[in-house]
């Protein structure tokens, strides 16, 4: 019974792993959806860039650094012991994971999705003006050592699990760690040529295919009850099957909160917000899926809704350009969904809300000081922003040689 029982745990580990790596498809198809057909490949090869490097990073260094074992003073993993490389258990085995329910091997490739995710979400906050050198090697820095270290504090372990920070499947360690670095790229790129005119007022710049953006929410919808679901750690069915309805529960409620709030500002049915509260709502509810009840977790989503439009609309009048809107979705729903762990469901009260600040904080402030010293960098050397020329003709061109929909009628004769 108890091997399988084990078996049971350990495959749904890999299922929900696959569901994550879906992920990274509709975080692929929401981003060239959004933006223009001239950006398409540039885009997709950041995203096939990142999930590929990322994984490789995580195996050398990620893993390790993440669940040190050992820290110094609580802040900094150890990583001299035991660093480069994954370790090779009989059989995937150690006393820990044989206890846990599932395999090192199965931890390992969970644990490396989340990590990918977060130079994702920078990936569509500087779409279409990014050099993609520069970002790969932003990418590299990003994923393969402040994403380890911010982790480490809480769920390897360190001070901020100690402290009592509550995070259940990333709010902030993964969204609000992707969202910051988005933040501070977008602020030192610069705007998109034509977004913000001389006379004060916003351009638009319409994406280019709105159905593949939404079949790209989609798969992320799905994705997340691998993300959420996975993150119970087990297959136990009471856990688990509570997770996925307040997961799909925020989700519901922060479409439907944005779409209204969105139409009451500006008197239409914006299928982009009801799209981004969507997200908002699922990065809402990621700290807290698993100690909410359904009521919690329809207020969360709802106000995480309500919060992109207002996040996008704050976002555009700091005259900071991004183009997904990734910026609202992954960083204010992912600070907002830290904080509701304070205020509603098993863990709510003053002392758990001021846990909660400080992690917020001290991962914001890192996250920042990180962000900008590496991007800063690069701008000092080798540039991040691609010529003026290359924007206007697009970056598929310029930087690939290709074009994503190339008219075949030229072809013919």
């Amino acid at each position: 019974m108890e091997n399988t029982l084990f078996t049971v745990n350990n495959v749904w580990m890999m299922i929900c792993t696959a569901l994550v790596f879906l992920m990274h498809l509709g975080f692929s198809l929401l981003e060239i959806g959004l933006t223009r057909q001239k950006n398409t490949i540039n885009i997709l090869f950041k995203n096939v860039f990142i999930i590929s490097i990322g994984m490789v990073l995580y195996a050398l260094v990620g893993f390790n650094l993440m669940y040190p074992g050992t820290f110094i003073n609580g802040v900094l993993p150890d990583y001299f012991i035991n660093l480069f490389g994954l370790s090779v258990p009989e059989n995937g085995l150690t006393a820990e994971y044989a206890s846990g329910g599932y395999t090192y091997w199965t931890d390992f490739l969970f644990q490396g999705m989340f990590a990918a995710t977060a130079a994702t979400i920078v990936s569509g906050a500087v779409a279409e003006r990014v050099k993609l050198g520069s970002f790969m090697i932003f990418t590299i820095f990003y994923v393969g050592l402040v994403y380890p270290i911010t982790g480490s504090w809480k769920w390897g372990g360190g001070w901020l699990n100690d402290l009592g920070f509550y995070d259940f499947a990333g709010s902030t360690l993964v969204h609000s760690v992707g969202g910051w670095a988005a933040l501070i790229a977008v602020w030192l790129l610069g705007a998109r040529i034509g977004k913000f005119k001389k006379d004060g007022t916003i351009g638009a710049i319409p994406g280019h295919n709105i159905p593949l953006a939404t079949a790209g929410v989609f798969i992320l919808w799905l994705g997340w009850f691998g993300f959420n679901g996975g993150s119970v750690l087990s297959a136990d069915p009471g856990k688990t099957s509570l997770v996925l309805v307040t997961t799909c529960l925020a989700a519901a409620s922060g479409g439907l909160a944005a779409f209204l709030v969105s139409l009451l500002r500006h008197k239409q049915y914006d299928l982009s917000m009801f799209l981004n509260g969507l997200l908002g709502g699922l990065v809402g509810i990621t700290a807290g899926a698993d100690i909410m009840g359904v009521t919690d977790a329809i207020v969360i989503g709802s106000i995480a809704g309500a919060l992109i439009v207002l996040g996008v609309g704050f976002v555009d009048r700091l005259k900071l350009d991004d183009p997904v809107g990734a910026i609202a979705v992954h960083l204010v729903c992912g600070v907002w969904g830290t904080l509701a762990v304070g205020i509603f469901g098993d863990l709510a009260g003053w002392e758990q809300l001021g846990k909660q600040a400080i992690g917020i904080v001290a991962i914001g402030a890192f996250c920042i000081i990180a962000s900008f010293t590496i991007l800063g960098i690069l701008k000092k050397t080798v540039g991040i922003r691609v010529s003026e020329e290359e924007e206007q003709e697009g970056l598929d061109i310029h930087e690939h040689g290709m074009d994503a929909y190339p008219d075949f009628r030229l072809n013919q004769h």
